[in-house]
């Protein structure tokens, strides 16, 4: 047979199974029907488990692996129909219908924002592209941030939770496991580093550079070709600046944003010395409270998984399904439980579509436990 043969033998099997899925999911929605009226769950892992063994065991041994992940898929896809058939609605979508009625329509314009770090941080300039005239209060570590929100200090804060090049803030995701809190709007900022001095201080003086690891690791480049010069990390780049400011010193520098060479007095000796141009930190927006507001089009959440092969595959096979791109996946080890890990996800999906409205309410079954963190918009 010819290759054109065989494609019409193909699209013959195809048409087959386009009718026996459909068949099956009518069966499905029957099925789904039963389980309300009986209070019997969607999921019933024992007979998945048994279901998969039992196609696997009919294949032949070559195509065993294979019947499974196709099953594994249909289950998902059937589970999700069920949902989506019965329209059980969740707490959780009840509480995040509240949150959306209760959050006003205008983003605030001057509220009281905690930032970790100086004047002159990243993070503060990041706070004044979110809010139109912030109140700043500062902080000395990204855990005060959260206490400060917590507590009811501010209630908003800002804090950098990955960078393009040098990756994931893990402090700020380790953090956002132990905290609670809300993910009200994201801002991805251009972050050009400088080489600030006192006046007067040349290259070749330079003994020791200050700024904060993740400066420092995006900056590794310029760092290399300066041999001889102790890298000194510190908690934030601006504090770098201030340092080297009332140091007063000839033989120090920072690794900072121009703006803190005008704020602390400083000279600029070398511009934009990060190893690419195109090096953006992306910083979260946190509230005590759950806070809506119109547009929102990205969700973020956390998932403990069961610690077994396929768990991840399953949640990712969900969101598949449901049409619903994944831009960020982070997993970070749970502390006091040995190599199980929390995952965290960047979701993209609006807040009106029937896709979100889905998934909230599937959430439960998906996981051992999870967190959702907020569903927000990102600035530009």
């Amino acid at each position: 047979m010819d290759l054109a043969e065989l494609r019409q033998e193909i699209d013959k099997i195809d048409d087959s199974l386009v009718s026996l899925f459909g068949a099956r999911m009518d069966i499905a929605a029957k099925i789904a029907e039963v389980k309300k009226q009986t209070g019997a769950p969607i999921f019933v892992p024992a007979r998945e488990r048994e279901k998969l063994q039992e196609v696997a065991q009919k294949a032949s041994p070559e195509m065993a692996n294979y019947t499974r992940v196709l099953y594994s898929m249909l289950f998902e896809l059937s589970r999700s129909y069920q949902s989506k058939h019965i329209g059980t609605l969740s707490p959780l979508y009840h509480r995040i219908t509240q949150a959306i009625e209760s959050t006003p329509k205008l983003f605030p314009q001057a509220p009281m924002v905690a930032c970790q770090g100086v004047e002159g941080a990243y993070s503060q300039i990041a706070c004044e592209k979110i809010f139109k005239n912030p109140f700043i209060f500062y902080f000395k570590t990204f855990e005060a941030v959260f206490d400060a929100i917590e507590q009811g200090m501010c209630p908003y804060g800002i804090l950098p939770i990955e960078n393009s090049t040098a990756g994931s803030v893990n402090k700020v995701y380790d953090l956002m496991i132990q905290h609670n809190f809300s993910i009200v709007r994201t801002f991805r900022l251009k972050v050009d580093h400088n080489l600030l001095v006192n006046p007067g201080t040349r290259l070749e003086d330079i003994k020791e550079i200050y700024s904060h690891e993740q400066a420092i690791s995006q900056c590794g480049d310029f760092l290399q070709g300066l041999p001889g010069v102790n890298i000194i990390p510190v908690g934030n780049t601006a504090l770098a600046s201030e340092m080297v400011s009332k140091s007063g010193r000839k033989d120090v520098a920072a690794l900072s944003s121009r703006a803190c060479a005008e704020l602390y007095g400083l000279e600029c000796l070398a511009s934009n010395v990060q190893d690419k141009g195109n090096n953006r930190t992306r910083f979260i927006c946190i509230s005590k409270n759950l806070e809506i507001y119109p547009g929102a089009d990205k969700t973020s959440i956390m998932m403990i998984l069961n610690h077994k092969p396929g768990a991840l595959y399953k949640v990712l096979a969900r969101l598949y399904t449901l049409g619903i791109n994944v831009t960020k996946l982070e997993s970070r080890p749970i502390p006091d439980r040995e190599f199980e890990f929390m995952f965290y996800f960047d979701l993209e999906t609006s807040i009106y579509s029937e896709e979100y409205i889905q998934l909230m309410c599937e959430l439960d079954e998906l996981c051992e436990e999870f967190k959702y963190l907020g569903s927000y918009s990102e600035v530009v």
